[in-house]
């Protein structure tokens, strides 16, 4: 008979993050051979884990068409070497996918249906941008049940703004520019590029180059400079490109497995998955999903924010993580909160970043034995936020030393 195991994420990797659109490094690649590359490096990364014994496949995208689509899960399986008889599948909750893939399979290996599972997500923005090949239901306008404006994420992020106007563009472009700052001084320390699989990519003439970085960083940014940006979401507005995840390209996945399986193969694994939640807000002010669904994580965990001791929030928009920040009583700039910096900086590849997330707080953990539990969580499109509370493996139970 199955029995419920404790959830553990062994492993994640990513490739690099590219700008979106024909500039981007990308531009030339398809979207499947992205996560596929992926899954690739994680793999030989874990090479005591027997391929056959994988158990699924979960794979997210926002946009599941062209070369996102035909189950991507599956497809990316066979792509990238795994047996035929591993099963795989897609899933799509918009920026969510790649956490919605970790918590769906995370909660079959807690049921103790599944031993091991690949769960990841990709988005090729620059192929297909969001929205860009779907047919809302003419009721939800007719019916004045969501705005238009819900399905402008710069617009739910303006009206973040409108709600609460102590949260200042001021504040705002301050967090843009650490969020800069902190990614490139992670890129200086090495702690980002290990967990980045290198991709052959092919320009405009051609020719053949290696990705083996984000893209989309901007380390020269300074507080002066994004104060002058234009605000494209409103006249005289308050979200700019310097507070906004660019439009970015890439692919992440993680390996996760039950306790059993752990000792079978003697993996080591990063983090415990302690509970995870989502939850619904109004569509046009999406950003604040993350506020609910961390309060239910925490109670289904039986802890507290105090509790948290290092957060991965996605930076959809800088507003979006001070409006989470502002509820909990946590400071813009707490040295706990996206320490290597966030999406800002690196790019939100829709589906693809809850575990890009999880790729940094894993990282974090095993450089911070004195922290037990860590949080990631992100706003989702349409109204929605989604959170993951995980245990530290290597804490010791010691105060870190000031």
């Amino acid at each position: 008979m199955a029995e419920m195991t404790d959830v553990f994420f062994v492993d994640g990797m990513r490739t690099p993050f590219g700008r979106a659109g024909e500039k981007g490094m990308y531009w030339n690649t398809r979207a499947d051979d992205l996560v596929v590359k992926a899954i690739i490096g994680l793999m030989e990364r874990n090479g005591d884990v027997p391929k056959d014994r994988i158990d699924d496949v979960a794979i997210a995208a926002t946009s599941q068409t062209g070369d996102q689509g035909l189950t991507l899960g599956r497809t990316a399986a066979i792509l990238a070497g795994l047996p035929m008889t591993v099963p795989g599948l897609a899933i799509e909750r918009m920026c969510a996918g790649a956490m919605t893939s970790v918590t769906t399979m995370g909660a079959s290996i807690g049921v103790g249906m599944y031993d091991l599972a690949l769960a990841g997500g990709v988005e090729h923005m620059g192929r297909h941008p969001i929205g860009g090949n779907v047919d809302p239901n003419p009721r939800f306008v007719a019916e004045k049940l969501v705005d238009p404006g819900a399905l402008n994420m710069g617009v739910t992020a303006e009206r973040i703004h409108d709600r609460f106007p102590h949260l200042t563009k001021e504040r705002a472009d301050r967090f843009g520019a650490a969020s800069q700052h902190k990614v490139q001084a992670a890129y200086e320390a090495g702690k980002i590029q290990p967990d980045l699989v290198p991709v052959a990519v092919k320009d405009a003439e051609g020719a053949w180059g290696l990705a083996t970085e984000d893209e989309g960083r901007r380390p020269e940014t300074t507080v002066e400079g994004l104060a002058t940006l234009k605000t494209p979401f409103r006249p005289h507005g308050r979200v700019t490109a310097g507070t906004s995840s660019p439009l970015t390209d890439g692919a992440t996945i993680s390996l996760l497995a039950g306790a059993d399986a752990v000792k079978e193969f003697g993996l080591a694994p990063k983090m415990r998955m302690v509970s995870f939640a989502f939850a619904g807000v109004e569509p046009e002010i999406m950003g604040i999903g993350p506020i609910p669904s961390t309060e239910k994580a925490l109670k289904k965990a039986g802890l507290t924010i105090d509790d948290i001791g290092l957060f991965e929030l996605n930076e959809a928009f800088a507003i979006q993580v001070i409006s989470l920040l502002d509820h909990f009583g946590i400071a813009d700039d707490d040295p706990r909160v996206n320490p290597w910096g966030g999406a800002i900086a690196l790019g939100h590849p829709l589906a693809a970043s809850g575990v890009r997330l999880m790729i940094q707080l894993a990282a974090q953990f095993a450089e911070r034995p004195d922290v037990r539990y860590g949080l990631t969580a992100m706003c989702v499109g349409l109204g929605q936020g989604g959170s993951v509370i995980w245990e530290n493996p290597f804490f010791d139970g010691k105060k870190k030393r000031k």
